[in-house]
């Protein structure tokens, strides 16, 4: 059920345990649906920071509902947020304490146009990809970046005080000391163990044997994180932030040992981004023993015909459970279906509202 959430004013519906198309014209809602699922495995939009731009204008809330079948049992999931007041967010009508208990309990991977932006974007972005999929399984990792996070802030708030206490200094470095290594640890670690799926990926879709790789870039593979903040601090007073730590870490996307922002060219970018979102699929499917829900959002655009092909090839394979697909091609959807032995339904979508089609 979804209730004035972005341009969907209302919505009830049930969807296919398997396969769930929706077509329309751009702008007409289909990406919003999606994002409507997505928020209830993470709390938030794929899109948009502030929660309040999510509510449709002129309204004064927005609600969203779902009902999950996981391992045998119902689990309903309840997002509402009113302007001007706090959201809730309940699992079978209990709130969480905390937001960040809810990550992982329903595993998802969404691919977009949005994708871009870990090539084209800044380190901010290739960071928020390496931590969301940690964080869907390994929750002393999620725990660690909250309380990293919270110490560099308390650091940076130091930074811009007139006068220097170094005894504050010094208790909230040992907190970003003692998180960040488990940052650090773990991200080294789930790299190594993810570039095999994410090579095996990018060469299927394209039939070829171009190398990818990602290589990970951090300060403190070159020296102690209680070492750097401490002989950083007068230089990170003048300019006022910290310079030093697992927050300015960095994944360099290389395509045969050179960044690929560079010698990509549109239909590499978009294979190199399918590839890496389905390895991420892969990957939490075995870390959490629990088969992710796929969000595809238009990702057959700038792709040539062989390489469709092999994306309708892989997404109709057993190894994938629910699947919600968008496209203004109707033409991919009914490929995608002729592949399938599998139940599906297809949604027409229009000004914001959605309706089953034959």
């Amino acid at each position: 059920s979804v209730i004035n959430y972005k341009s969907l004013l209302q919505a009830e519906l049930e969807f296919s345990p398997k396969m769930n198309c929706f077509f329309g014209d751009n702008g007409m809602g289909k990406t919003n649906l999606l994002d409507a699922v997505y928020y209830l495995s993470f709390c938030k939009s794929h899109t948009n920071v502030t929660d309040t731009q999510n509510i449709h204008h002129c309204e004064d809330f927005f609600m969203i509902q779902g009902f999950y079948t996981i391992d045998g049992k119902t689990e309903e999931l309840y997002c509402g947020l009113k302007r001007r007041q706090k959201k809730q967010f309940k699992r079978n009508k209990k709130e969480y304490e905390r937001l960040s208990d809810h990550i992982g309990a329903v595993p998802l991977v969404m691919i977009s146009p949005n994708d871009y932006e870990l090539i084209l974007g800044g380190s901010e972005e290739r960071r928020k990809f390496v931590d969301m999929v940690i964080s869907q399984y390994d929750k002393p990792y999620l725990d660690a970046l909250i309380r990293y996070n919270k110490a560099l802030q308390q650091r940076n708030a130091l930074l811009k005080q007139e006068t220097f206490d170094r005894e504050l200094f010094d208790i909230w470095e040992e907190q970003m000391v003692a998180a960040g290594k488990i940052i650090f640890d773990r991200r080294t670690l789930f790299l190594e163990t993810f570039m095999p799926e994410f090579q095996q990926y990018y060469n299927t879709i394209c039939q070829s044997q171009e190398k990818v790789s990602l290589l990970y870039e951090s300060q403190l593979q070159q020296a102690d994180l209680r070492l750097l903040l401490h002989d950083s601090r007068e230089k990170d007073r003048i300019v006022g932030f910290t310079r030093k730590g697992v927050h300015r870490d960095d994944l360099n996307m290389l395509l045969d040992g050179f960044p690929i922002r560079r010698i990509g060219s549109q239909g590499q970018n978009k294979t190199y981004l399918v590839a890496l979102k389905l390895a991420q699929f892969d990957f939490l499917k075995k870390a959490n023993r629990q088969t992710p829900i796929l969000l595809l959002d238009d990702i057959f655009d700038k792709l040539d015909a062989n390489r469709v092909e092999q994306i309708i090839q892989l997404v109709a394979q057993d190894t994938f459970g629910q699947i919600f697909i968008t496209d203004t091609n109707r033409e991919h959807l009914h490929e995608i279906i002729g592949k399938m032995h599998h139940d599906y339904r297809i949604f027409h979508v229009k000004n914001g509202n959605v309706t089953l089609s034959s």
